[in-house]
């Protein structure tokens, strides 16, 4: 089982952003992606939950090709945003936001009083105090906004995770939070794809780290690897 990025290209109009880009990402691995500011590292994270098709190449969540959103909306794999104000409705409470997947899934979702005590479960994960829930996006810090998120990503029980900068708007108590919390996502299985300019804490994050520019055209080499740590 994996997520899999298989020559994968992408173009804005005659703008090449990827180049037959490729990457595995396992379950219960956390596999840090960095890159210089262009080289098309959120593109990647948008073809792979399946928020853009690919140019060229395919892929593949466990040996399944995923081409559309509907790819990401089945719950097999998440996005949490670096922007957690750019992804939210400041005017949802945190409660809904966290609970957002739950409508997704329509009749098959948890309703009533099992949704929320599935909400209260994953902000009890997060970190969320029950006060905050009641609160609206902009009535909370930036970090406790992250959380939320984290927990809406969790809501959808994913099997793999893209982070694209999910720490970049966050204070250094806050980012280390948030990697702590994504860590325990990854012990429990679910692999991640954590995506960041901060080379320091990939390579205290992740269990290996791959340079975007060298998964061109072919597999990615690892830059480093913790494994035997």
């Amino acid at each position: 089982m994996s997520l899999t990025a298989d020559r994968v290209t992408c173009r804005y109009g005659d703008h090449v952003v990827l180049e037959e880009a490729s990457l595995t990402l396992e379950p219960g691995r956390v596999l840090g992606l960095t890159g210089p500011s262009g080289s098309g590292k959120s593109s990647l994270a948008r073809i792979l939950t399946g928020l853009r098709p690919p140019d060229g190449g395919t892929v593949l969540v466990d040996g399944e090709p995923v081409t559309t959103r509907r790819g990401r909306m089945d719950g097999r794999v998440g996005l949490l945003h670096q922007s957690p104000r750019a992804a939210t409705d400041p005017r949802m409470r945190l409660r809904r936001i966290i609970a957002e997947p739950f409508s997704a899934r329509g009749r098959s979702g948890p309703r009533g009083s099992e949704a929320d005590d599935r909400v209260a479960e994953l902000a009890r994960k997060v970190g969320l105090t029950p006060d905050l829930l009641d609160r609206h996006g902009d009535r909370v810090s930036a970090g406790q906004l992250q959380r939320a998120c984290v927990a809406r990503a969790l809501a959808a029980s994913p099997r793999y995770l893209v982070c694209d900068e999910p720490t970049a708007m966050l204070d250094a108590a806050s980012t280390a939070t948030i990697a702590h919390l994504l860590s325990e996502l990854a012990a429990e299985g679910v692999g991640l794809l954590a995506i960041s300019h901060d080379h320091a804490l990939l390579n205290a994050w992740a269990d290996e780290v791959v340079d975007l520019k060298e998964t061109t055209s072919r597999a990615a080499e690892p830059l480093a690897d913790h494994t035997a740590e």
